[in-house]
């Protein structure tokens, strides 16, 4: 079982071409299926723990529904429940399984949510906070612009490297889910606290191959930013600039798509600058604003008025 795992996270690398995220959290999930069923087997002795072939949908149920009962959210179980998928499909590829139990098993229905966002006034108290004047300020505060301006995703900003910058353009290239490239504007503030971070860090390192891949932002030891690294370090503008909430790399990005939509952007071109596969997906990531809602409706239904 764990070979088949194991081969299963190089289909995913290789074939797939999923995200290094994506594919440990599709890993975990099946790791923490076979523990379930080898518990399982333990005490009703009916599922053998080692043999793919003898799981059935009940089973699968069974596992989902311990995860409700332990009060995990049901998005997190649908994923759960799609890494199994997965992987069965994978085993009938392989010619381990003739069909898949997972197919006769309902994903549950998400809960709706509104996602949490800045207003502008906050956004702004936020990018327009005090940042030291050295290379790691000047850094800090490119990350923050960037973020807004772009509405890139945290692991998106991580990868980007000086190379994805076009200056003369105004454009970035980004490599989202699944390594899929898109090309995103950024503003002209964002581009400007770019310009003067890149002109500090290469002070320190102006020879380098020509196109070679250089870390956009980096650590002071010159090594890329991960994602961890990033969070904090948005945190830490955060709690100075006083916003009494929890704000994540994520909630700038809803606060990016939120507030073209509200000042009228199509939606379909925020799900392009998104980098969303489905529309559904950004109508989930986005919100509308009751008085962006109601100026619609006056200009659109005949009795509005």
């Amino acid at each position: 079982m764990k070979t088949d795992i194991r081969q299963f996270g190089a289909y995913l690398d290789m074939e797939r071409n999923f995200s290094s995220h994506t594919r440990q959290s599709y890993l975990a999930d099946i790791g923490q299926f076979q523990q379930f069923l080898a518990g399982l087997s333990k005490v009703s002795g009916r599922v053998p723990a080692d043999r793919w072939d003898s799981i059935g949908h009940l089973d699968i149920r069974s596992f989902l529904a311990a995860l409700h009962k332990s009060g995990m959210k049901k998005v997190t179980i649908a994923r759960k429940l799609s890494a199994i998928r997965a992987f069965f499909n994978y085993l009938i590829r392989q010619g381990k399984l003739h069909s898949n139990p997972a197919d006769l098993v309902q994903a549950p229905t998400a809960e709706k949510y509104v996602p949490r966002v800045l207003s502008v006034d906050e956004v702004f108290s936020l990018l327009e906070g005090t940042y030291p004047p050295d290379e790691m300020g000047l850094r800090d505060r490119a990350i923050l612009e960037l973020f807004y301006s772009s509405g890139v995703r945290l692991s998106e900003l991580a990868g980007m490297n000086i190379e994805d910058l076009d200056f003369g353009q105004s454009l970035v290239r980004v490599r989202g889910k699944g390594n899929k490239e898109r090309v995103v504007p950024v503003g002209r503030v964002a581009l400007m606290s770019l310009r003067t971070y890149i002109d500090k860090k290469l002070e320190k390192a102006p020879e380098g191959k020509p196109g070679s891949q250089r870390a956009l932002f980096t650590g002071r030891s010159g090594s890329r930013l991960n994602v961890r690294t990033i969070s904090r370090i948005l945190q830490k503008y955060v709690s100075k600039s006083g916003l009494d909430r929890r704000v994540s790399p994520h909630t700038l990005r809803h606060s990016f798509a939120t507030h073209l939509l509200d000042a009228g952007a199509d939606l379909r071109a925020i799900q392009e600058l998104l980098g969303h596969e489905s529309l559904s997906t950004t109508q989930k990531y986005t919100s509308v604003s009751i008085s962006r809602l109601m100026e619609v409706y006056d200009k659109a239904h005949p009795k509005a008025k």
